[in-house]
């Protein structure tokens, strides 16, 4: 692959790029050589980490120098249309919209010229494919919004945002995981918690997952959230089909 890229990335990572954009043709290439990286045995790799263009690889220079590890990494390029890739998981995201928990919903309307129930349906209505985790813990970066309900940040960014908050950036949306500060328009909130660090796996995402929004009301937006608070509640994923 001759548009692949070794960059150093500080004394023991490497950031392995694909691409210079953001797309599921990279984000395929960048899942399957993460699949080969693991199963290579390579000595020394200590972690990986999918990005929206690129796999960083920490790895201990004292096991493995980083011109050896990248002769491996050129072994393995060759072998990525043999990779089987599992059939990616879709997770629901149960979300209630506008009101106090989307308080920004009919600025996302008024921008795009429709109907905040316009908003709701187009968001919910298709799967997004989360590309990378970061910013804070457990925070998705998602790839596959409807340009027509894009929207520009805040002007003024909000000091605290509840964890749980769904919100729409230019052409992006994501979900905040814990309270922290943001700019991102609020359309809602989900009582799924996407951080929690007592939980045996505290972050419930993962890259490469889709995520899908549905819409509930106030009734069941209460009964999930004690559900959550209980450990009862029962997430609905299941395999998407690729396109």
């Amino acid at each position: 692959m001759s548009n692949v890229r070794y960059l150093l990335a500080g004394d023991s990572s490497i950031d392995v790029e694909f691409g210079n954009s953001i797309s599921p043709e990279i984000n395929r290439d960048i899942r399957a050589f993460n699949i080969a990286v693991k199963k290579s045995g390579i000595p020394g790799i200590i972690e990986t980490i999918p990005t929206y263009r690129s796999l960083l690889v920490q790895y201990d220079p004292e096991t493995i120098r980083f011109h050896e590890l990248t002769e491996q990494f050129d072994k393995l390029m060759g072998s990525l249309d043999s990779i089987e890739i599992p059939p990616p998981t879709v997770i629901e995201i149960p979300v209630l919209y506008g009101g106090e928990e989307g308080p920004d919903l009919a600025n996302v309307a008024e921008h795009n010229g429709i109907s905040t129930d316009e908003v709701i349906r187009i968001h919910t209505g298709r799967d997004y494919l989360i590309y990378m985790l970061g910013f804070v813990a457990g925070f998705p970066y998602l790839g596959g919004m409807d340009k027509a309900i894009a929207t520009p940040r805040l002007k003024s960014p909000r000091v605290r945002i509840p964890g749980g908050s769904v919100g729409i950036a230019g052409e992006q949306t994501g979900i905040y995981p814990i309270d922290s500060p943001g700019g991102w328009q609020l359309i809602g909130r989900t009582p799924l918690k996407l951080y929690e660090a007592e939980r045996e796996k505290p972050v419930l995402l993962e890259a490469g997952q889709y995520i899908r929004f549905r819409a509930v009301d106030r009734a069941e937006y209460d009964a999930i959230q004690k559900q959550v608070d209980d450990n009862t509640y029962q997430y609905v994923t299941y395999n998407r089909e690729e396109q």
